[in-house]
């Protein structure tokens, strides 16, 4: 490889970035299949930015009625961007498709996963729309109780809770508390009869699924940390739990962790099992191993009903539905997750003759995802000559921003793809083949790894990348020893603070050795 300033022999180099002539954009080399060459970025705003984004007269991006440039101003960069209009939009979506979907045969409640990102404004926004909130440690829990949100409508997870994050929920009353192991269980047990109560208990199984996505974010296979398996030593879950061929199921699950688990709790005086539930993992398009899953717990519950007499009265059947991130990804619509997930649930619980349980689903990524960008700011770039495989070369260019994986960890964790857009000023014309990187000291700090932007991109140029209102937030860190960027909503014309950017005497102030 070699490289040289952007600003030095820009038309030898335009060919070799994905330039042509007149205005035109070429097929890159090193550009990846599904990327499609473009002139102007307004296809890919409609299809990745919140609905409620739009470009002024000026050739600006404006989120909820506020251009990014005021933003930028205002609030500094990076700076993570909020609609609140698109945020309460999807979560509607899900409440109402999914009550359309079940009715008349259950009632269903919908859980924002609070994981995703959490505040007390997106905590509040959940329950004025009609949402649970679930939490995945002590101080999602916190902060959800700190928002207001009813504590019967909350719902803590997580594989290791400690003993003062369970007593917590106890003792605030929360809705449900997810079992994830059968020690976790007993320790459930304990601390509930200590405090003289009744626990609401969930439990999370695996239910041997291997969903279609990342390794690091499938959670329904055997060989992970999450959840009690459906499987028996040495068996083999079928489609409908009962690999044995018995009718009932029960002796395909008896021996299993979740079956031990499911005797346990009911045999329990401080525990009320409500039901089973499963996660099978996130960013995932396709229904198949939803509705697997689903189809996988039914069958246990035809066994306990079986086995015990009892009708276990809800079924999780948690999130992890995809989003677009690049043009590549085609998301269902939650109308389509929901007829779909209904359908499945309906017939496998009438071959069964159960009654439907009442139905809880936990979409985070799918409802805050969408609704959020980040900007940056534009520094150093340059081109650098890359050597192809029949002998070729051509030039990759690099754009420098003024965060990466400090605020965006997703793509060193996942190998995640971003797109991006030139968003302070509309350009039409000649794009190159682009890749966007932090100002981390580490050669993996990629934000976006393949985009096209306009030629002309220059210092203090505003960049958007959509799809950030998840996991980008919460994974944030000081990395290199940059402070946290804000969070900020817009509606209406107007921005509201609902993080506050980390200042550097803040981050020092931990620091034992420091005085102000």
């Amino acid at each position: 490889m070699s490289e040289q300033s952007t600003a030095q022999n820009s038309e030898q180099n335009s060919a070799q970035n994905g330039e042509q002539a007149g205005g035109q954009t070429a097929p890159h080399p090193l550009a990846p299949d599904w990327l499609s060459p473009i002139t102007d970025s307004a296809g890919l705003e409609q299809a990745l930015l919140p609905a409620d984004a739009q470009r002024d007269d000026a050739g600006r991006l404006t989120i909820g009625g506020v251009d990014v440039e005021t933003l930028a101003a205002e609030h500094g960069t990076p700076l993570y961007v909020l609609s609140e209009a698109d945020f309460r939009r999807r979560a509607r979506q899900y409440r109402e498709s999914f009550a359309a979907a079940f009715a008349p045969h259950a009632e269903v409640d919908v859980f924002y996963a609070g994981k995703a990102f959490l505040s007390t404004h997106a905590a509040r926004w959940a329950a004025e729309e009609g949402l649970c909130v679930d939490t995945a440690s002590g101080g999602e829990l916190a902060v959800a109780l700190a928002a207001g949100v009813d504590p019967a409508r909350l719902g803590l997870h997580g594989n290791n809770k400690s003993d003062a994050e369970i007593l917590r929920a106890l003792r605030a009353g929360v809705g449900r508390i997810i079992a994830d192991s059968l020690e976790e269980l007993e320790r459930i047990e304990q601390l509930a009869a200590a405090e003289a109560t009744t626990a609401p208990v969930m439990l999370r199984l695996t239910p041997g699924v291997h969903a279609s996505t990342h390794e690091y974010i499938a959670t329904a296979h055997e060989d992970q940390k999450f959840g009690l398996s459906l499987t028996p030593p040495g068996g083999v879950p079928g489609e409908d739990g009962s690999a044995d061929g018995a009718s009932d199921g029960v002796a395909a699950h008896r021996g299993s962790a979740a079956w031990t688990a499911v005797e346990r709790a009911l045999a329990g005086e401080h525990i009320e099992l409500r039901g089973l539930h499963c996660h099978i993992g996130s960013q995932i398009f396709e229904p198949e191993g939803f509705e697997l899953a689903a189809t996988r717990l039914i069958g246990l519950l035809g066994a306990v009903r079986a086995a015990h007499g009892v009708e276990l009265a809800e079924l999780d059947l948690g999130g992890g539905h995809g989003i677009a991130y690049t043009e590549a990804d085609a998301p269902r619509h939650p109308a389509q997750i929901a007829e779909a997930l209904a359908a499945t649930v309906v017939s496998a619980c009438a071959r069964r003759e159960l009654a439907v349980p009442r139905i809880s689903i936990e979409p985070g990524r799918s409802i805050v995802g969408p609704a959020g960008v980040t900007l940056y700011r534009v520094g150093v770039q340059k081109d650098v000559q890359v050597d192809l495989d029949d002998g070729s070369t051509a030039m990759r260019r690099y754009v420098a921003v003024d965060g990466g994986m400090s605020d965006n960890a997703r793509g060193v964790l996942y190998d995640a793809d971003y797109s991006a857009v030139l968003a302070g000023r509309k350009v039409v014309g000649e794009h190159a083949l682009s890749r966007i990187v932090g100002k981390h000291c580490e050669s993996g700090d990629i934000v976006v790894r393949d985009v096209y932007l306009p030629t002309t991109t220059a210092r203090d140029d505003l960049l958007a990348v959509p799809a950030t209102g998840a996991y980008c937030h919460s994974l944030s860190s000081n990395y290199n020893l940059l402070t946290r960027p804000a969070v900020v909503s817009v509606a209406d014309g107007r921005s509201q603070v609902l993080i506050r950017r980390e200042t550097e005497e803040q981050m020092l102030g931990r620091d034992t050795g420091y005085s102000s």
